[in-house]
């Protein structure tokens, strides 16, 4: 039988990268002090928007903005609400407590992938696939 599972995105910078290919594409790894809310997304577009335009921005995600996809059960999101901090059908992500992100990671089906990512240059347009 097979689970019943939604598609995520997440944005992320080099560092988070750096942590994540170390699990072996498993897991997110533990929020920083200064951030106590994991916040998955809910579409690729959305994800896109975060790393081409804030992360490579940002020195601490390295000048480097990536998008990644992942699946986690359905029945284990059901307890969170959709959160929109923005356009209605664009900007809608989940709000994860820090503390609960191990069990978040528990839930994950499969591998994070890396479907896109963007680095710092003249015109932020620029992106490879993968």
């Amino acid at each position: 039988m097979k689970e019943d599972t939604t598609v995520l995105f997440r944005p992320i910078g080099q560092k988070e990268f750096e942590l994540i290919e170390a699990s072996d594409f498993t897991a997110f790894p533990p929020r920083l002090e200064m951030q106590p809310i994991f916040y998955p997304v809910l579409n690729q577009d959305y994800a896109t928007q975060i790393a081409r335009d804030w992360n490579t921005k940002d020195a601490a995600s390295g000048f480097v903005g990536y998008v990644t996809r992942f699946r986690v059960r359905s029945d284990y999101l059901n307890q969170y609400e959709i959160q929109t901090v923005g356009a209605a059908t664009v900007h809608q992500e989940y709000w994860i407590p820090a503390e609960q992100l191990a069990e978040f990671n528990n839930n994950i089906v499969g591998k994070i992938e890396i479907v896109d990512r963007f680095k710092h240059t003249e015109s932020t347009e620029k992106h490879d696939n993968g």
